[in-house]
């Protein structure tokens, strides 16, 4: 992890207070690795979490995005805010936006803005490309409610930004695995879910759960404002390889291969909203202006990482 607190370093950036908003799994790994270099805080709408955020160091804060009048006692509460919580999925007037983020902008813009916000997005606003390969540059065509409801986020986002002036910046996230993550490969593969065959078959990206806590520590430090990162592996594997590697790493079968005129009858329409869009996601800006080195690179990396914990449990859980 990047490391905020190291050398000499002006009295501003001392014990820095930086907010988790959707502390799941991603979140959890994000403050494993800013323990003991920031104060940490948690919003969560489940008081039953209270606990187990205790223990991992991080002093929750009992809110609700979908009651704005929960969230009066964020303001002015950080430093930096990393909003990990998605929009709804349903129960939407408008269908296209995300009234989370319109209730935590405006909670937080009541009292001194953030020095910084990241919001994690979704790489989904491209909607399909044709297996093309796409730079954070490319203009968003989101083809799903899902998509729009997280580019509307966006947009909100970096015009809070603008006016309040947060240093705002974007994090267009892919499919998340570990294999201490729950719906990981192995799961899919152990109910022999199918996939695509070649000809029928989309480009998909990849990134480690741990890799993108890395990212999301980077970006509330060093990203600049307004901009968009890609933050996902160096992987270019259509969907159905990246099963049979999966497969074929971690010892199961591989998973049957079907044509697209068949799959409705088969996959759930979630998957098979991954399967209408074909992408391939260049990581450059990652690299070079987070300066963010993946500890996985590939899938492959990533794959075999799960073998050897499974092997030694005392590896599992490594210091992200």
């Amino acid at each position: 992890m990047f490391n905020p607190g190291a050398g000499a370093r002006p009295a501003r950036f001392r014990r820095q207070r930086v907010l988790i908003v959707g502390c799941g799994d991603v979140g959890l790994r994000v403050a494993r690795g800013l323990a003991g270099r920031v104060r940490l805080y948690a919003l969560t709408s489940t008081p039953a979490r209270v606990p187990a955020l205790r223990a991992a160091g991080i002093t929750p804060l009992v809110g609700d995005l979908d009651a704005p009048a929960s969230l009066q006692r964020l303001a002015g509460l950080a430093h930096r805010v990393l909003m990990l919580a998605p929009p709804p999925s349903e129960g939407l007037r408008d269908w296209r936006r995300d009234p989370r983020s319109r209730a935590l902008a405006t909670a937080l813009a009541r009292r001194s803005a953030p020095q910084a916000l990241v919001y994690a997005s979704t790489t989904g606003v491209y909607g399909d490309c044709g297996g093309e390969w796409v730079t954070e540059t490319r203009p968003p065509a989101p083809q799903t409610p899902r998509a729009w409801r997280r580019l509307d986020a966006e947009r909100v986002w970096r015009w809070w930004g603008r006016y309040t002036g947060a240093r705002v910046s974007v994090l267009r996230i892919p499919g998340i695995y570990a294999h201490d993550r729950e719906g990981g490969p192995a799961d899919r593969l152990r109910r022999g879910m199918p996939v695509l065959r070649p000809e029928d078959d989309v480009y998909t990206n990849h990134v480690h759960a741990d890799d993108l806590a890395r990212a999301c520590d980077r970006a509330l430090w060093l990203a600049p404002p307004q901009r968009v990162f890609h933050v996902c592996d160096d992987s270019a594997l259509k969907m159905g390889d990246y099963f049979d590697l999966a497969a074929d790493v971690l010892g199961l079968p591989r998973p049957p291969r079907i044509a697209r005129a068949g799959a409705e009858q088969q996959l759930p329409l979630m998957v098979l909203s991954f399967m209408n869009e074909s992408r391939r996601l260049c990581n450059e800006r990652l690299r070079r202006e987070l300066r963010l080195r993946l500890r996985y690179p590939t899938v492959r990396e990533g794959l075999q990482a799960a073998v050897s914990a499974a092997a030694d449990p005392r590896a599992d859980r490594a210091s992200p």
